[in-house]
């Protein structure tokens, strides 16, 4: 499989991978070139365009998600007591047999 030019894309179906010849040299891509610079009025104003599109859960949503979170944490932690304490008196048996 031919690897991808720039890390995280993916070689296009069909290409063929490129095979270096006995002494041949690899030459290396030249980096893109640079994006050109924002000044801070106009990152500001992307910032406020983008926090525009943010969508916030209704108080309904925010109270249900918080109750599933709730009892989630009381499942796990009910679990991991049961497993606690179920390790700790395995343990103790296994002490308890070579004393």
């Amino acid at each position: 499989m031919a690897k991808a030019k720039t890390p995280g894309k993916r070689p296009q179906a069909g290409a063929k991978p490129q095979v270096a010849a006995a002494g041949a040299a690899i030459t290396v891509d030249s980096p893109e070139p640079k994006k050109p610079r924002t000044s801070p009025a106009q990152f500001f104003s992307q910032v406020r365009a983008e926090a525009r599109k943010i969508v916030w859960p209704s108080r309904k949503e925010t109270w249900i998600t918080s109750v599933m979170v709730f009892i989630m944490v009381v499942i796990a932690s009910v679990f991991f007591w049961i497993v606690d304490t179920g390790l700790g008196y395995a343990f103790r048996y296994i002490i308890a047999l070579g004393s």
